[in-house]
Formats: structure tokens, sequence, C-alpha cells
């Protein structure tokens, strides 16, 4: 009895101190654009947007190991949501639009599409970017219009950093609200073996559509707030399934098993990524596919698995000596 109580104190105090931490760390990272408004800061927004994207497609696809590649297409229509609605509606309430767009569409991909598995899945999020992206060209030229749409948006760059740094912070949160909930002991069950987790009860298809509805939700969101960024925006930039795969690559490189994980591959890989793409545009490729083998041969569960193993292996040493 006397082990179980200082086992739960044990997890409540890591748990204070991981809120503690993760505030101090939002607190600290709000400050960039107050001593850096150039390039430091460009790259801050680009980390931040990744870290959004990474984390709600890893409270997804972290638990329940389905791949998605449908981030492109979320992300786009947040993006095209902003850019054709400017002139209708406020951009805070177009930014809500898009969220909510997102959140209806990952319901009707999941309802279609969440009973299959593995490879189909995968196929099937990475057609549906395309599908949109064709669809959206084709609307486009058949009205007779340009191939794009501006976004002229009176936004600094300053204030999309700090949107992002907000919405980071709510992924965060309810991430961490889910871990502790009845969807998230679901969740584990799921992960684990999808077949017991229905023979005990659990509605695993509901289960999995409310988190697809989140991930796509905020990932339409983080197109909506990015839109002003860019002046002009088009089909191959709003869709583009090089986003999908930079998303699931560095959420797989930091740890999609922990909330904080994809955070641990979003930052090196992002500072490697601008470097290449500035020093040796045409070795992007090359890129790519040392980070997969590096995440099939290296570090299958990422770099928060390879702390956790070796911490792991410490800590043994160390009872061990005692």
């Amino acid at each position: 009895m006397k082990h179980r109580e200082n086992y739960s104190l044990n997890i409540k105090r890591r748990e204070l101190y991981g809120l503690i931490a993760s505030i101090f760390a939002f607190g600290l990272a709000a400050t960039l654009p107050i001593f850096n408004t150039g390039y430091v800061l460009s790259l801050g927004v680009t980390i931040v947007m990744y870290t959004v994207l990474s984390t709600s497609w890893a409270l997804f696809s972290g638990p329940t190991h389905y791949i998605s590649l449908a981030t492109a297409a979320f992300f786009g229509i947040g993006m095209y949501i902003v850019g054709g609605g400017l002139e209708i509606y406020s951009f805070p309430i177009l930014i809500a639009i898009a969220g909510c767009v997102g959140a209806i569409l990952a319901a009707l991909i999941g309802l279609a599409t969440l009973r299959l598995s593995g490879v189909y899945f995968v196929i099937f999020t990475l057609g549906l970017s395309e599908l949109i992206r064709q669809l959206v060209t084709w609307a486009q030229t058949t009205m007779g219009t340009s191939s794009g749409l501006y976004v002229l948006i009176d936004v600094t760059e300053s204030q999309i950093y700090w949107e992002l740094l907000t919405i980071a912070a709510f992924v965060f949160l309810i991430g961490w609200c889910i871990n502790r909930s009845k969807i998230g002991f679901a969740l584990k069950i799921i992960g684990n073996d999808e077949k017991v987790a229905r023979h005990v009860g659990i509605n695993t298809a509901a289960v999995k559509i409310v988190l697809f509805m989140i991930s796509g939700s905020i990932a339409s969101i983080t197109g909506a707030i990015l839109a002003p960024r860019w002046t002009y925006i088009e089909p191959t930039i709003a869709f583009s399934p090089m986003l999908s795969f930079l998303v699931v690559i560095m959420a797989l490189i930091g740890g999609a098993h922990r909330l904080w994980g994809p955070i641990l591959g979003v930052i090196p890989f992002a500072l490697c990524w601008d470097f290449i793409t500035a020093k040796f545009p045409n070795q992007t490729a090359l890129m790519l596919g040392l980070a997969f083998l590096l995440i099939v041969y290296a570090i299958p569960h990422g770099f928060a698995g390879l702390g956790e193993k070796y911490w792991g292996k410490f800590k043994h040493w160390r009872d061990f000596r005692v």
C-alpha cells in the first residue's frame, strides 16, 4: 500500500515538474519576436508550424499507428478558405471556419476510411491530398480565374508566430487532457490490439474519428494562420505532398509515442532542412531518403524512445550500484 502511494506521489510530482517546464518553455519561446524580427524569427515560424502539425499528427497516428498523409489536404483547405473568403469575412472568423471545415472533412474521411488499415489507409490519405489539389486547380481553371489567390492581410510575422505558438500550447493541452481521459486509455488498448479493444466494448471507430477530427481541424487552422505569410497561394503550394511527408518524418524522428516527442524531431530536422535547401537545393530528396533510413534502422522509436532506452539502462545501473 505504501509503495503504491509513493508511486502515485512520484507520478504527480513528475506531472507538476513537466507542467512547470512546459510553461517556462512556451514563455521563453514567446519572447523570440522581441529580440529578433529577421531570419531567426522566420525560422522560428517554420519550427512552430511544424511543431503544431507534427504534434497534432501524433495525437492521432501515435497511439493508433495509422500513418496519415492527409496533412497537406487539411492545411491547403485552411489556406484557401482564407484566400477565398477575405472579401466576405474577417480573418479571425475565417480561421474558425477553417477549423470547422477541417473537422467536418476529417469526420467524413474517417467514416469512409478508418476501417482500412496498413498501407491502404496510407495510400488513400496521400491520394486525397492530390485529389483535392486537382479539384481546386480544375475549379479555378473552369471559372476562368488565375491558378491561385492573393492573400493581402496586414499581419506581421511576429503576430503569425504568436498565433502559431498559442495553437501549439493548445495542442499540448489537448494531448495532456486526452492522455488522462477515458479516450486516452482506449487509445492505448487500440494501439496494442484493436481486436481486443473491440471485444472489451470500446467503440474503436468513434475514438479514431474523434482524434482524426482534432488533427484535421488543427492542420486547417494552421494553414489558415499561415496564409497571409504567402502573398499569393496556388494549389501546388497549398496542397504540396512534401508537407505531409515532412510532418510524418519529423514526428517519427522525434518519437510519435510521446506528446513532446515530435518537437525533438522538428527542431533539428527543420534546421538541417533549411540549411540544405539554401546551400544544396537539389539534394533535398537525398535528405528525405536518409531520414527514412534513420527512422527504420537507427531510431525506430525516435529520439524520445532512444532517450528512454538509455535512461532505463542508467536507472538499472544506478539501482544495481545502490
